[in-house]
This record gives structure tokens, C-alpha cells and sequence, in this order.
């Protein structure tokens, strides 16, 4: 059974390894898709349910898309600053800066290749799942001055990421 990792989990700073054909079952997206959609996630990279591969899933509300092995071919050099979460890193929100478009390859559970050209939130969203296989968080993207504010409670998930989770409140913001 695949449980949600939380920062300072040493799989969250892994660079994944690439997907081979047969690693993924419908029963492991299955559970994966669950465990996103549960916690009100859009998003949810391999690594965050402790799989060090290069897959991930997210859903805008248009679809659940699974994508692996992604490549992004270009970012626009326009970048545009807006909130981000994690539910790997609960409770906390901060603005980070991304490309506004993105071009992407990658290919699908059963092997279909895409090329697309993201915009806006969905290029936000891949963006931010891209970087968990290459073991980076969106935190990475602050200050050293807003990190070190946000230490107590990076150390507080550290300890007790799952004990917060369970009493998290809904909120608006969804976390990719």
C-alpha cells in the first residue's frame, strides 16, 4: 500500500529513474490517482508515494492525465509568479515564479506519445510535478530569508507530516 512522503524524506531528493515497460500497473495509478484526489491534490508525482521513477498525474478538473517519462523541449523566457502547495509539504503556500508556456513530450501509461504546448495553470502544474523527479520542491524556489521563516514548520512536517495532514482544513488553494 502506497502512503504519501513528506518533506525530509530522502525519496523527495532523488533524481527518478526512468519508467520501463511494465513498471506501471493500472493498480498502482489506481491507487495513486486515490491518494491525490483524496487529499485534494492536482497533482502527484511518483517519488511522493516513495516510487523514485520519472512518472507523475495531475487533473485540473478537465481529466486525469498520466504522464511519463516527460521531457519539457521549451520554456517561454515570460515567467509569471503564483501560489503553489504541496501535499508533500502541507500547509503551506507561497508564491513561486514558472515559465508561462512550456512545450512537453512525454508518453502516456500505454505508451502514446505527446508533444503539447501548456499554458497558464496546467504549465504550472506540470512544471511543478516535473521538478519532483528531478528532486527539487517548490520551496527551493523561495529566499534563503522566506525559507528560514518557514523553517519551524518545514521541521514540524519533518516529524509529523502525516499527524498534520489528517487534521489539515480544506482549503481553496489546492495543492499540485
Amino acid at each position: 500500500m502506497l502512503k504519501l512522503r513528506f518533506y525530509g524524506d530522502p525519496v523527495l531528493r532523488k533524481i527518478a529513474k526512468e519508467v520501463l515497460p511494465g513498471d506501471l500497473t493500472e493498480e498502482l495509478l489506481k491507487e495513486m490517482s486515490e491518494i491525490m484526489y483524496t487529499q485534494d491534490g492536482v497533482g502527484l508525482a511518483a517519488p511522493q508515494v516513495g516510487i523514485s521513477k520519472r512518472f507523475f498525474m495531475y487533473d485540473i478538473g478537465e481529466k486525469l492525465n498520466i504522464v511519463v517519462n516527460p521531457q519539457i523541449i521549451e520554456k517561454s523566457r515570460e515567467i509569471e509568479s503564483g501560489q503553489e502547495g504541496c501535499l508533500s509539504i502541507p500547509e503551506i503556500y507561497e508564491e513561486v515564479p514558472r515559465s508561462v508556456k512550456i512545450k512537453v513530450k512525454y508518453t502516456d501509461q500505454n505508451g502514446n506519445e505527446y508533444v503539447r504546448d501548456l499554458e497558464g495553470y496546467e504549465a504550472r502544474v506540470f512544471q511543478h510535478e516535473f521538478d519532483h523527479l528531478n528532486g527539487k520542491l517548490f520551496i527551493d524556489y523561495l529566499s534563503l530569508i522566506k525559507r528560514r521563516t518557514l523553517k519551524p514548520q518545514l521541521d514540524e512536517i519533518k516529524e509529523k507530516g502525516e499527524e498534520i495532514l489528517k487534521k489539515k482544513v480544506p482549503q481553496e488553494t489546492k495543492s499540485v
